[in-house]
Formats: structure tokens, sequence, C-alpha cells
């Protein structure tokens, strides 16, 4: 009686009022002890209120009934499918919507309702991966902000090939502690390709100057990445270098001189095709012979061997750094134990290492000056 009353009523009522009024019965009826006959008279008078032209009547009736579970499934594709407020409000909150529902309503939705469906809780994977592969750069922002989303790594990989030129997105991805290995180097390339172009059109640094100094940053950041205390996928990592050509061995010794273990064993068991315990065997040799015979295996340049050699020997004295609580990055103690062998052998004076080590050991220096600014 009362709700057909109010249908009466709301013929000539104003905006305002039928917006309140419809409030009122959204909140009666998610109350546990609604009777039946009115819980039967509000089903059968809700899809009537939802027609109304009134938007804001729209939205209260949909902020209503939007988190209560036993809304019946008809009425609440009929409020996720209204414009607007009283939409995205429904689509981000209903129980009721199940998985292909909301990947339906995610393929027609505008950027605003597929933003709407990223920030449900617990979204499931297969609605994350939709919104990866389709959604807009708002919608796959709101999925990578959404701690409690199910987003596969694949589809974390296809967001950062759509969008990782997006300094915003970027960063939202970089603090994912599940963001995969091949994924997070894309951005870092992404962005140190744009360091370089950057440097590069103001005339600061040569073409060639300004392509060393991005791939080195780039460098600098996959062993920084690897480094990290709870980073898993070292060899995936990798792997993804090698089979885009980026295992240099310029990285490879970048590692050894951070004390990156880790990255440096699996790079050389990757390269070589022998097992990593037995890279490990031959590396702790400390005759040296059996790592010379793996270096020359590899086709390493000759002139690096007394830096790979050296830095293993100052690495394999301590406990390894992979496992300590020093910053990740080259390490100045290590690069300078390096220069020295250097120095000591009149022959190789002066070489192309050599003037790579001298300008890592400026690195290393700056990052302990700036580490300890902040401390």
């Amino acid at each position: 009686m009362i709700v057909r009353q109010f249908l009466e009523w709301a013929r000539t009522a104003p905006d305002g009022a039928r917006a309140k009024a419809v409030a009122a019965l959204g909140r009666a009826y998610v109350l546990p002890d609604l009777g039946v006959q009115d819980r039967a008279d509000m089903d059968a008078a809700f899809p009537l209120i939802a027609v109304d032209p009134s938007p804001l009547v729209q939205f209260e009736l949909a902020s209503a009934l939007c988190r209560h579970p036993l809304v019946p499934a008809d009425l609440v594709v009929k409020l996720a499918a209204l414009p607007g407020e009283a939409g995205e409000i429904v689509l981000e909150q209903s129980p009721v919507l199940n998985t292909r529902e909301l990947i339906e309503f995610c393929t027609a939705g505008t950027p605003d309702r597929q933003a709407a469906i990223a920030r449900r809780e617990e979204l499931p994977a297969p609605i994350a991966a939709v919104l990866a592969e389709s959604g807009d750069i708002g919608a796959c922002l709101a999925l990578v902000r959404n701690p409690t989303a199910d987003v596969p790594g694949f589809a974390l990989g296809h967001i950062v090939a759509r969008f990782g030129t997006v300094p915003e997105l970027r960063e939202a991805l970089l603090i994912r502690p599940d963001l995969p290995a091949d994924a997070h180097h894309a951005l870092i390339r992404t962005v140190a390709g744009a360091l370089s172009s950057f440097v590069e059109e103001r005339r600061w640094l040569s073409p060639g100057e300004a392509a060393r100094v991005a791939r080195e940053a780039c460098d600098s950041a996959t062993v920084a990445q690897a480094g990290r205390p709870h980073f898993t996928d070292v060899r995936a990592l990798a792997q993804a270098l090698q089979a885009r050509g980026e295992l240099t061995s310029a990285l490879v010794l970048r590692s050894l001189l951070s004390g990156q273990m880790r990255l440096f064993l699996e790079a050389m068991s990757i390269s070589s095709g022998i097992p990593v315990d037995h890279v490990a065997a031959l590396a702790a040799d400390r005759s040296g012979d059996a790592f010379r015979l793996l270096y020359e295996r590899l086709g390493l340049p000759a002139g690096a061997f007394v830096a790979f050699r050296t830095a293993l020997q100052v690495v394999q004295a301590e406990a390894y750094l992979d496992e300590s609580e020093e910053a990740p990055g080259l390490q100045q103690r290590i690069i300078e134990r390096v220069i020295a062998a250097y120095e000591a052998l009149p022959e190789e004076a002066e070489n192309s290492v050599l003037a790579l080590l001298r300008r890592w050991q400026a690195e290393a220096r700056q990052r302990r000056q700036a580490a300890s600014l902040a401390a």
C-alpha cells in the first residue's frame, strides 16, 4: 500500500522530494525485518523508479541498493545500465553482478564505467584481463592502483605495452610487487628511451653519447631491480634480457660490481647453457682456471677478464651483498679494487674497460654521496 501510494505521489512531486523518498525506500529495503509483502511491492516498484527521468532519483536508488546482495539480478543489471554516477556506483560496488555481466559492461562501457569496474574489490582475473586489453588509460590506472584486484602478469604486460609512456601509470606499475620482470624492464627501457630523446633533442649530448647514457641508466635500473630484497624472478629477468639482445657483458659486469651474484650467475648460466649451480661451482674455483674456461667459452671481451675475475674475488671474500641491507647499485670498494688490479698491469694502463670503470667509480661515488645526504 505504501509503495503504491508513493508511485501515485511521485507522478507530480518535484525531483528533490522524489529523491529523498526513494532514498528512504532504499534504506527500508535493506533492513532485515522488512515484511514479505512490502519487499515484494518494492521489488515491483523499483524497476519503475529506475527509469525516472531525474538523474538525482536514479542515483539515490542506485546508491541505496548497490551494496545489497539480495537485490534481484534483473534490477541490478537495469541499475548498472543507467548513465552517469548511478550506473557507475552499481558497477563498482554491487555483489550481484557476475563476471559475464561485468565483462559485457567493460566492452560496451564508457571510460568512466570501465574505471568504476576496475575499482571493484576482489576484481576477478578475467575482468582485469579485459580491462588491460581494451580499457582506456583511466581504467588501467584504476586497475593498477586496486590492491585487491587479481591482475595476471600478462595483463600487466599489456598495460605496459599500451601505456608505459604515461608517467602516472608508470609510477603506479613500478610500485606493484607482482609486476613481471619482463614488464618491469620494458618500463625501464621506456624511461631510458625518453631520457635519450630528451637529451638529444636539446643537443646537450651527441646522439651516440645520449644513447650510451640511456643504456647505462637502463642497465643500472635493471641491476637495482634484481637487487630488491623480495625480487624472485632474477632468472626470468635474465632470460628476457637475452631474448632482446640486452644481456651484454657490460650489464653482467655491472651486476658483479654491484655485488649482485644472483643476476651474475643466472646471466652466465643462460648465456652458456650450463646449469646455474655448475656455473656457481666454476666461479668458486679459487685458482681462477675454471672461471677462465667459462669466460672464454662465452666469448666475453678478453680485456675485461681482469675486471670480472677481480670483482668475483672481492664478492666471494665477503658475505653476499645480495642478502645484505646495503643499497643496491655499484659498490665503490669493489670498483676501486678492480681499478687497482688494472693499474698494476703496465700493459693495461689505459684501455676502454678502465675508462668504463672510472666512469662507474664516479657514478658509485655520487650515489653514495646522495645516500648520505638523504640520511
